[in-house]
């Protein structure tokens, strides 16, 4: 059963940077997007940051500008570069990668900004 494993989460200071990676335990063909989402404690989850096949990429409004997503389509793998993080970013992040008709979803990295 083909998987997508995130790393690179933890515990960071406010104002630094962080890279999140996300790739899949075998090749999945016909992904046409990928992307992040981000579940903050007590809140639903989100979708924070997409690139599709083309390259072609989308920030949630509380990211833009101080973050960028670039993937490998060879490897179905997808990143996110944060930068000067906040408090506010704090939560779980998860990737996904999609095709026509279904979606795969990682289990999440646990991400947490200490003021």
């Amino acid at each position: 059963q083909v998987q997508l494993v995130e790393s690179g989460g933890g515990l960071v200071q406010a104002g630094s940077s962080l890279r999140l990676s996300c790739a899949a335990s075998e090749t999945i063909a016909g992904i046409n997007l990928m992307g992040w989402y981000r579940q903050a404690p007590g809140e639903q989850r989100e979708s924070i940051a997409t690139i599709t096949s083309d390259g072609l990429t989308s920030y949630a409004d509380s990211l833009k500008g101080r973050s960028t997503i670039s993937g490998d389509n060879a490897k179905n793998a997808v990143y996110l570069l944060m930068n000067s993080l906040k408090p506010e970013d704090t939560g779980v992040y998860y990737c996904y990668a999609a095709q026509i008709g279904r979606a795969y979803w990682g289990k999440g990295t646990l991400v947490t900004v200490s003021s």
